[in-house]
């Protein structure tokens, strides 16, 4: 409420987000990359505005950056949790990249690494780079106040990177470990003013 008030801060985000939250309460797998991606729109790129909102930015470039940093980072998150609920019996990954391979939610539960289960993660994981890269060629119209809202896409780069060099194996060790490297990559963007 101090927040609100204080940065003057627009309630429907905040609506759009425990609204989408109440809706996914039901823990089941998305349909398809559409359900994600509409999930993460109303929860990340809701933070994401409300943050420019907080950073004083109020333009349609940053927030056209944003729906897609948020779509990418909703993507990633979904992707980066797949191993955590697998082995408690769930899996939120979209059903019609799964069929599409013939991979069922059994194989993720059981942690298999074939091709077929690879193929399903690379699928959605190049998904969350489309959207990256979509906010991306923005940058140029997006306000350079905007660009700290949109540092979270170091951390996104990262575990994209991590997951091309283990082929795309989920459930990997090294993806669960912390990038002793992010901060650094997190300096060299913002001193070079980039997102």
């Amino acid at each position: 409420f101090q927040a609100v008030k204080r940065h003057n801060l627009t309630k429907m985000w905040f609506m759009k987000i425990i609204d989408e939250r109440e809706k996914n309460l039901d823990d089941r797998a998305y349909r398809n990359i559409q359900e994600l991606e509409t999930y993460a729109e109303n929860t990340q790129s809701a933070l994401l505005y409300l943050t420019l909102e907080m950073l004083g930015v109020r333009d349609i470039h940053a927030d056209h950056a944003a729906s897609h940093v948020g779509k990418a980072q909703g993507i990633v998150t979904c992707l980066r949790a797949t191993p955590y609920h697998s082995t408690r019996q769930k899996v939120f990954l979209p059903m019609d990249i799964c069929m599409l391979h013939g991979v069922s939610q059994e194989d993720f539960i059981r942690g298999k690494q074939e091709k077929n289960v690879r193929d399903v993660i690379y699928d959605v994981a190049s998904q969350a780079h489309i959207h990256l890269e979509h906010a991306r060629s923005f940058s140029k119209k997006v306000p350079v106040k905007a660009y700290p809202a949109f540092f979270c896409t170091v951390a996104l780069d990262d575990y994209l990177y991590s997951m091309r060099k283990v082929d795309f194996n989920v459930f990997h060790p090294s993806l669960q470990r912390k990038s002793m490297l992010l901060p650094l990559h997190l300096y060299i963007r913002s001193w070079k003013k980039t997102y």
